[in-house]
């Protein structure tokens, strides 16, 4: 499939960008794989460091309150008991690790399936070049403005780190600077738009056609 190439101030150079269709136009993506990914994302992020008291962690009296029978009230063995306040909690949280492996096949079909989406929604962009000789993040802002992107989630894709770029990005609210190779399905799903870079093309579809 071929996609218009836009210049920085958001207007078309003239010129069309090739996009392989094996990455940005397969015949059937995959929601599941896409869930997948996404939840292994967000779980990898996760810190797993919650933990609540149980019972032989709170701090009291291990006496028994009053004799078993006889006071017309219920039994009550310990102060720590989760139904009075200040008690423990029963079956709380406790640290663990909340990542999971998923194999490197499905994690390139989420992200063939998620370009493939984006672009059948008009959702991706091919700047001419994004490079900048200098962070300026006015200059930033006035790129994603040309592409109505100002107050939505956008997502820049260059083909290697570009520090200028990064500074200039770094105030800008709900905006992304990403190498291609290091694109993530969630990272495609979470933006209302993706501007790529043209010489990030063939990087990023070399990195899911493999």
């Amino acid at each position: 499939m071929e996609i218009e190439i836009y210049s920085k101030d958001g207007k078309s150079t003239g010129k069309k960008a090739k996009l392989n269709d094996a990455v940005f136009a397969i015949e059937q993506p995959n929601d599941h794989a896409i869930w997948l990914d996404v939840k292994q994302h967000l779980a990898n992020k996760r810190q797993g460091t919650a933990k609540t008291l149980e019972k032989s962690e709170v701090s009291g009296s291990s006496k028994k309150l009053h004799r078993q029978k006889g006071t017309g009230g219920s039994r009550k063995g310990s102060i720590k008991s989760p139904l009075f306040p200040g008690g423990a909690r029963v079956f709380g949280p406790k640290p663990r690790d909340y990542h999971f492996k998923l194999n490197k096949k499905v994690k390139d079909l989420a992200r063939r399936s998620a370009l493939t989406y984006k672009a059948k929604d008009g959702a991706i962009k091919v700047l001419d070049s994004a490079a900048m000789s200098a962070p300026r993040t006015k200059e930033f802002a006035a790129l994603l403005n040309a592409f109505s992107l100002g107050a939505r989630k956008a997502v820049i894709v260059v083909p290697a780190k570009d520090e200028n770029l990064l500074l200039s990005s770094r105030n800008v609210q709900r905006a992304r600077v990403v190498v291609a190779s290091e694109l993530s399905t969630y990272d495609i799903m979470n933006a209302n738009g993706l501007i790529i870079a043209k010489d990030a093309i063939a990087p990023l579809e070399a990195t899911l056609t493999k």
